[in-house]
């Protein structure tokens, strides 16, 4: 492979292209170092830089240099950059990955014999411990007991200490059982783990720590194997990776720091910017640089960013990073509210398809929303508008494993003919099994309880919209639509449009992101009760912003469901966010909240064309009449719809419902159209699917046969 001309020039080379900042970070070669790095300012390339910069000039041997990440993509993106550096012998790696591989070479010399066989998944064990404390728990729970065993640990408490710890940090309920019973479990795990010869995660880096501590000769060895250090990310290291890097280092000082308080999000982790804050106490001798010049995005959506933390209530510790926009201007980002979570879904489909119609590629967009059970009415708009997308982060909503259970006792309640009263009390009643109620969790929904209950809620709206389509529904027609539905989440992962919780959103980019549910309950998170957590919040925000390049969507809803009571209120951090600009950067203004009454310039509702009733859903509207009026269609019109679509589902190899939906071919059939101009007039038929389908579509209505379809000719 040929080197890049630049990597012949030496270390002069290495400082070519960096702005003054990145400069000044890649010339303090000697620590301490701290870099405070906004979002899209460069800090891969000056910390990669850096290392470069001290290698060629002779400072650092590339074996002796050790670079942390937080995630292993990361650190893979850091050898890469390094090696096109020509520094192909830096060590990059995870803390864990690090302190693994260090204990595999020294256990069995300090302690003797193989390491013990390493924990992967700590829910079976858990599990265990709860059964022989006589806790009944099921999926969800043992998620969330597992997340606050980890979090004990790397606060570095023992069951004895994790209570008063984790009242003083508001840990609340872990799985909806009392700090004393969390206890008892986290004390029966390490028991279960020591007497099977298993250690977790967590206990690999305790135990290299440990091993550092007590044994000189060991400390001596890994120190002279690595001697200059590079952690970044550092606002999210843990009492106990700190304890870890402090036993790496020893009395020295030959340390990188590089991080962004504003950019904390797992502190329900044991992640804490103190660290990176008191970095200049701790050393008073360290060269701090700020990285401010954003390379990423527009200077319209770095005046947002900006203008967001700029109106934090907290104020304590240093003011945050101002960002200043390096590249030339762009859209102003765009706030709407939206009637209903399926009404934002639906216009954050189209304003996709906009997005693709004007060149930018589907891997270069985003949506972006607090909580995983958010995705699935996106996944459907989209799915309805023929769109591939990709869910990172987070499992998809029909491989869940509560929808799974949710979808088989549905199948087996309508194989016995069981379900009576109404399609949507029917699907309740299978879901009031799976732990479904009529409200919402409150209290303990810090964890997967109140994920749980969304999936589940998500399936009874499901329900709902069947029933509106289709009034004859019954369970076995909802099994039906359910299966088709997961056919197309579950088809091979193709180039799409990115789904992602804006956790799993850290560290990424996008030309375009559209940031949904921006109500209060949900940004902030409801069960952020105190102004620590609510603040992390607009951090979380803050870091959704960041991810986009030029275009940015934000969005709310003021119901749940269509028809429902306007309940919601935008979220806070709103609040004079959006104001004018003589520079163009943000030209939208707020819009009402839920409570307000409707400007008069608002359209008025649609009416069924029967009773001249308001319709109050996206089905009814698309099909022009609400529920309870008679369809104006005819049944075998409708059948020959759906039994072409179904031959042409398999043809495509997409789920019929891609294609076109129930409502869809219902309104085509009420319509009855002759000839594309009609066609094209339907809801739900588009430019692009008019083309595709619409020739077929005009054929069925005429009565023609089609290769293999045939029916008799009315």
């Amino acid at each position: 492979m040929t080197n890049p001309a630049h990597l012949h020039q030496g270390a002069d080379g290495m400082l070519a292209g960096l702005d003054p900042e990145q400069r000044e970070v890649a010339l303090a070669v000697r620590g301490p170092v701290c870099v405070l790095a906004g979002a899209g300012t460069g800090k891969t390339r000056a910390i990669t830089h850096r290392i470069a910069y001290g290698v060629h000039s002779g400072v650092y041997v590339p074996q002796h240099v050790l670079a942390v990440t937080f995630t292993a993509r990361a650190a893979g993106e850091m050898r890469t950059r390094l090696r096109q550096l020509g520094v192909g012998g830096v060590q990059a790696r995870t803390f864990h990955a690090a302190a693994l591989r260090q204990l595999g070479y020294f256990f069995p010399r300090v302690i003797g014999g193989r390491p013990p066989e390493l924990l992967e998944h700590k829910a079976r064990m858990v599990a265990d411990a709860a059964a022989r404390l006589r806790l009944t728990v099921d999926r969800t729970a043992v998620r969330d007991l597992s997340a606050e065993i980890e979090w004990s640990k790397v606060m570095l408490l023992t069951p004895e200490s994790y209570i008063r710890a984790a009242r003083a940090a508001g840990r609340g309920e872990p799985g909806g059982f009392p700090l004393e019973a969390v206890s008892r479990l986290i004390g029966v795990y390490e028991e279960a783990k020591t007497d099977r010869g298993m250690i977790d995660f967590e206990d690999v880096l305790l135990l290299m720590a440990g091993i550092i501590e007590s044994h000189p000769n060991v400390a001596n060895e890994v120190r002279g194997q690595y001697r200059h250090f590079v952690v970044d990310e550092y606002q999210d290291v843990s009492p106990l990776q700190q304890r870890l890097l402090s036993q790496w280092l020893g009395e020295r000082k030959e340390l990188c720091v590089v991080g962004d308080p504003s950019q904390t999000i797992y502190s329900f982790t044991g992640a804490s910017p103190e660290h990176l804050m008191k970095f200049p106490q701790e050393y008073p001798d360290a060269t701090v640089v700020k990285l401010v010049r954003d390379y990423r995005s527009t200077p319209q959506i770095v005046s947002l960013a900006n203008r967001l933390l700029a109106r934090r209530v907290k104020t304590s510790g240093p003011p945050p990073l101002e960002l200043r926009a390096q590249r030339p201007p762009g859209p102003a980002p765009r706030l709407t509210a939206h009637d209903d979570d399926s009404a934002e879904a639906a216009a954050v489909a189209k304003q996709v398809s906009a997005l693709l119609d004007d060149g930018v590629r589907a891997r270069e967009i985003a949506v972006l929303f607090r909580t995983n059970s958010q995705s699935e009415q996106v996944e459907q708009a989209l799915a309805d508008a023929g769109l591939a997308y990709q869910l990172r982060g987070g499992e998809r909503f029909f491989n869940r494993k509560e929808v799974r259970e949710a979808v088989m006792l549905i199948r087996g309640a309508a194989r016995g003919g069981l379900g009576d009263g109404t399609l949507g009390e029917a699907t309740r009643d299978v879901l009031s099994h799976c732990g479904w109620t009529p409200e919402a969790p409150t209290g303990v929904q810090a964890g997967g309880v109140r994920e749980r209950w969304e999936s589940l809620q998500a399936l009874a709206a499901l329900a709902d919209d069947l029933a509106v389509a289709r009034p004859e529904a019954t369970l076995s027609d909802l099994v039906t639509e359910l299966d088709e539905r997961a056919s197309a989440q579950h088809a091979p992962s193709v180039e799409g449009v990115t789904l992602a919780s804006l956790h799993a959103a850290k560290g990424l980019e996008w030309d375009a992101v559209f940031l949904i549910g921006l109500s209060e309950g949900l940004m902030p998170i409801s069960f952020a009760e105190n102004w620590d957590a609510v603040e992390e919040e607009r951090r979380l925000f803050y870091v959704g912003i960041t991810r986009a390049r030029e275009h940015l969507n934000l969005s709310w809803a003021r119901s749940r469901n269509p028809g429902g009571r306007a309940s919601r209120n935008p979220s806070r951090f709103l609040d004079g966010l959006f104001v004018e600009s003589g520079q163009g950067a943000v030209a939208e203004r707020r819009p009402p909240k839920a409570r307000e009454t409707r400007p008069k310039s608002q359209k008025p509702p649609a009416l069924c064309k029967l009773c001249n009733r308001a319709l109050t859903s996206a089905v009814e509207r698309k099909v022009g009449r609400c529920s309870s009026c008679p369809a104006g269609y005819d049944e075998e019109t409708l059948q020959r719809l759906r039994d072409w679509r179904t031959a042409a589902a398999e043809a495509a190899r997409m789920p019929p419902y891609v294609i076109f939906t129930d409502a869809t071919l219902m309104a085509i059939a009420e319509a009855n159209p002759s000839e594309p101009g009609q066609l094209a007039g339907v809801p739900g038929v588009g430019a692009t699917k008019l083309q595709r389908f619409g020739d077929d579509v005009l054929a069925v209505l005429a009565g023609k046969s089609l290769p293999g379809l045939e029916w008799e000719t009315p």
